[in-house]
Formats: C-alpha cells, sequence, structure tokens
C-alpha cells in the first residue's frame, strides 16, 4: 500500500480528535526522548547542542502543530464551546512563547510535554493524571 493510500484511510477512519490524538502523542514522544537532559544541562552551550542533535526539530514541529490548531479554533465555524477554544488558544500561545524561550537557550522543554501530555488525555478522554502518551 502506498504511503497516499495509507494517508488516506487514515483520514477516513479516524476522526479529526483522534487524528489530533495521535499526532500530539507522536511529537510528544520525540521532545520527551530529550527533555529531561536538556532541562538538566548546566549550560546554554550543552543545551545548544542538544538542540542542535534533533530537538530543535522536535520543537518546531510542536510549535507547527499548536499554530495549526490556534489557527482552527479561531475559524468562525469550529463548532467547540467558545470558552474552551479561548482557553486552548491562550494555551497555544503559551507554547509559542515557552518554545521560544527554550530555542533560546533556557530550560523549558519539560512544561511543554507536561502541557502537551494534559492535553493528548484529554483528547483521548481520561483525566490529566492518567496520561501516557502512546
Amino acid at each position: 500500500m502506498s504511503i497516499a493510500a495509507y494517508n488516506s484511510t487514515i483520514r477516513e477512519s479516524e476522526t479529526p480528535r483522534q487524528i489530533e490524538r495521535r499526532i500530539l502523542s507522536r511529537v510528544t514522544g520525540q521532545m520527551a526522548s530529550r527533555a529531561e537532559a536538556y532541562d538538566r544541562a548546566d549550560s546554554r552551550l550543552d543545551r545548544g547542542a542538544l538542540l542542535s542533535d534533533g530537538l530543535r526539530n522536535d520543537l518546531a514541529t510542536n510549535q507547527k502543530f499548536w499554530n495549526e490548531l490556534k489557527y482552527d479554533l479561531a475559524q468562525p465555524e469550529n463548532a467547540l464551546p467558545a470558552e474552551l477554544r479561548a482557553g486552548l488558544i491562550s494555551l497555544a500561545l503559551w507554547v509559542d512563547r515557552q518554545t521560544n524561550a527554550v530555542m533560546g537557550g533556557n530550560a523549558g522543554v519539560g512544561a511543554l510535554v507536561e502541557v502537551n501530555r494534559s492535553i493528548v488525555a484529554g483528547l483521548a478522554g481520561q483525566a490529566p493524571a492518567a496520561a501516557e502518551v502512546a
């Protein structure tokens, strides 16, 4: 089966919520694998090395996901309740600021991972404390 056919099958068989959960789980798993080392690094130089070793790409992918989500939430036809949309847009803005801080050499990847895990849990219908990234 070609990748295009596989992607088409996924789009046809998964709900948007399931797709969001799958994508965010993957992105979060990638970030989590480097988060502890990055947040415990003693210097910006050490954190810079970790960023160069793939974390920057993971952060950019996460930021892109949140920017796409923010755009979708801002559309008038979005069916989520206004209060939930506003809260998620605020969270997306925080993710953007936090990502920029991390890319600038400041610690904080763990905070991004925890926020993502909470959202993944919500998308799965679980309480945030029970969240496990697939």
